[in-house]
């Protein structure tokens, strides 16, 4: 039986393949089809089948990632949605928690609900913080809104009910009576979609969620017809934003949970290589055709948080966005991809994203239709690709058109040529990017000392050597098939599934009983999520409460053993609060009680192990050799130069390379600047050094 597997990550300018089969690994990268994205996904599968030998019959699995249920929110191409919520609470989507982004913006812009107040409907129902009904459902009232609903053409329904996170009964009556009246329209209720407090965000991402739901379900329905059509019948996964895989059935019903699977797919591709070269503490730098991606792993772990925000007004601006509450792989993300659009504002000031060009037109230098410079025009403008080998040769690069849109856009306004255009427009992405992953550590209460870099993506191992520089990083890590590393992040993630719901409780009155039981049911519903496509597989489970003090606004998640708790295990889970809020806060708050807002549930299959580094040193070639030499322009300096250019294939281990050179590969090219030098390790990574100065 074949143990093919093939992983598609759809991005915004690329979709990018990876499949791996008996005969190795085969990667491809085709332009992404914004109009119909699955055309793209199988021109990309009839190629990558093509280009490896293997038949679409002997794959036996195909994990998918997408952004396509974000770009449904940001771009408001979603169902036509109605919010059926409390009486009296209608507005609690547009009022959000009263908090501005900016303070001194007296014209500020607040995100606006997908939900306009029309379409939010409220009904006669209440419980209490308990989940006691105070008021029972008026279900003649919900009936009443059937007509309207039709005369509205409502395709998708949110349920968002208060206090239904402890007990839903309301909240799945009204599903069932919709259900009767209204055949074929989606439900989604906020007691599955999101079981925590907080009336916001469990409002917004079960809006949200039913939002995309018809437009993710029709899709990933037609991708897996397409699929099977073209002879592929393996089953099909989907990558959540939480690093863990699921069933196409469960994206099905809760396809917010997919916002940001492209990306966490890049993190758990990180979390692999530094488990591979073992290197605990790295910096993950994934920088694709429109966004740049940091995350940082901490003992082989992406950093995760709970909370998301999703069509930022101030894009790229916390706070301006709709709250998600999901698991997610933490990261910081900016508009500084290889189609990031470069620009001079009012003031002078050269200015890069967050507009991109996308795949369609593209940068200037595709041909397409693009007259803009991009991130993609400048690197060509300083010699940094060559045009007639680009993606493998599959793309010829315009330099005269990147040129000219490099001079008309920048050089003209500043007296720059296109050159000295292109060194200032590189110089402030890197450092956009720099400053964003400073701004990260410093957040998130760590520094970059003795970190590693891993970059990935067409862009990341372009600029990652002059990102490490700013950032006080001096060894970068470029692995195999890094332009598409998020792909293959998709091939080493667990099948998995969190389960989040929220008893509030404090340890002066902690009920023992009733914590293991809310976490044995939530056991039971991710062991059911997860079964159906574990194969098999053994699985794992992690418990996590999130905790603060009593009066505090924010928590912090403690790990909870995995055993039924006792007694006894009351003062330890105390104490591992203390010690992690003084980790984080420098010291504890003696005499304070502490709350816990929710728990969360994790099951996954067990994470396969790394093989071991192979014994390559019958292979080890001391000199690399270069194919050919060609005239780069460097950004620090602004001088031009002759650098060598190495082909990836032709390096065997041991090989060292001294900088400045470019090492090109088909999906992307490594650039190793003046200062650095590289080698090639056991596994075929290209590890960078910065000589001391």
């Amino acid at each position: 039986m074949s143990s093919a597997r093939l992983a598609v990550d759809i991005g915004g300018t690329f979709t990018d393949l990876a499949l791996e089969h008996a005969g190795g690994r085969t990667t491809v990268k085709v332009l992404t089809t914004p109009a119909e994205p699955e055309k793209g996904v199988l021109d990309g599968v009839r190629n990558i089948l093509a280009t490896s030998g293997v038949k679409a019959e002997d794959i036996a699995l195909i994990i998918h990632g997408t952004t396509l249920a974000t770009n449904a929110v940001i771009e408001r191409k979603g169902a036509r949605t109605a919010l059926i919520t409390t009486e009296g609470f209608r507005d609690v989507i547009a009022m959000g928690n009263e908090s501005r982004y900016d303070q001194y913006d007296l014209n500020i812009v607040l995100p606006q609900p997908l939900v306009p107040r029309y379409l939010r409907l409220p009904v006669p129902e209440r419980l209490d913080n308990t989940g006691k009904v105070l008021r029972p459902l008026d279900e003649a009232a919900v009936r009443a809104l059937v007509p309207f609903l039709k005369a509205e053409e409502i395709e998708s329904v949110a349920v968002g009910f208060l206090h239904a996170f402890v007990n839903p009964a309301h909240e799945q009556r009204v599903r069932d009576v919709l259900g009767e009246e209204l055949p074929g329209v989606g439900v989604s209720i906020s007691s599955e979609v999101s079981p925590e407090m907080r009336e916001w965000e469990r409002f917004s991402t079960t809006v949200a969620n039913a939002y995309v739901q018809p437009m993710m379900a029709r899709y990933l329905r037609r991708l897996e017809t397409d699929l099977r059509d073209v002879g592929a019948k393996a089953p099909l996964f989907l990558m959540m934003s939480g690093g863990g895989l699921t069933t196409i059935d469960t994206a099905c019903r809760f396809p917010i949970r997919l916002v940001e699977s492209g990306p966490a797919g890049g993190a758990i591709f990180s979390a692999h290589v530094a488990r591979q070269c073992g290197l605990a503490n790295v910096l993950s730098f994934d920088m694709g055709g429109t966004t740049a991606k940091i995350c940082l792993i901490d003992d082989y772990k992406p950093q995760t948080a709970r909370t998301f925000e999703v069509a930022r007004v101030g894009r790229f601006r916390k706070g301006s966005g709709l709250p998600l509450r999901i698991p997610v792989i933490e990261m910081v993300e900016i508009g500084a991809g290889g189609g990031s659009i470069a620009h001079v504002d009012s003031l002078g000031r050269i200015g890069v994203g967050p507009e991109s060009a996308g795949a369609d037109p593209g940068p200037a230098c595709y041909g397409r239709g693009g007259t803009h410079p991009a991130v993609t025009d400048a690197n060509l403008s300083l010699g940094r690709y060559d045009p007639a080998r680009f993606a493998g040769g599959s793309m010829k690069l315009d330099v005269q058109a990147a040129h000219a849109a490099l001079v008309a856009d920048v050089g003209a306004k500043l007296g720059l040529t296109a050159d000295m255009a292109g060194v200032a427009v590189i110089e402030m992405v890197d450092e956009n990017m720099a400053n964003a992953a400073r701004v990260h550590a410093i957040e998130s209460g760590k520094t970059y000392d003795g970190r590693t870099l891993i970059a990935f993506g067409g862009g990341g191992p372009v600029h990652a050597c002059r990102v490490a520089e700013k950032i006080g990083i001096s060894r970068v890590l470029v692995p195999s098939g890094a332009g598409v590393g998020s792909a293959i992040g998709f091939l080493r993630a667990p099948v998995g599934y969190e389960v989040v719901r929220s008893l509030y409780q404090r340890f002066s009155t902690f009920d023992v009983a009733g914590v293991n039981d809310l976490l044995a049911d939530m056991e039971a519903e991710a062991v059911k999520a997860v079964v159906p496509g574990s194969f098999g597989a053994p699985l794992t489970q992690t418990r996590t409460a999130y905790m603060r003090y009593v009066g505090q606004g924010h928590e912090i998640p403690v790990p909870l053993p995995l055993h039924v708790l006792g007694e006894s295990d009351v003062a330890e889970i105390r104490a591992a609060y203390d010690r992690e809020y003084a980790r984080f806060y420098d010291r504890p708050v003696p005499g304070s009680d502490v709350e816990i807002m929710s728990y969360a549930v994790v099951v996954a299959t067990v994470a396969v192990a790394p093989a071991d580094v192979p014994d390559a040193g019958g292979l080890f070639v001391p000199h690399a050799v270069p194919d050919h030499m060609q005239r780069v322009r460097d950004t620090v300096s602004g001088a031009a130069s002759d650098w060598a250019v190495f082909a990836r294939a032709g390096l065997a281990h041991g090989a060292k390379i001294q900088g400045p050179a470019i090492v090109t590969e088909d999906e992307t090219s490594t650039l190793i600047g003046p200062g650095w030098s590289a080698s090639i390790n056991a596994l075929g990574y290209i590890e960078m050094t910065r000589e001391a100065t």
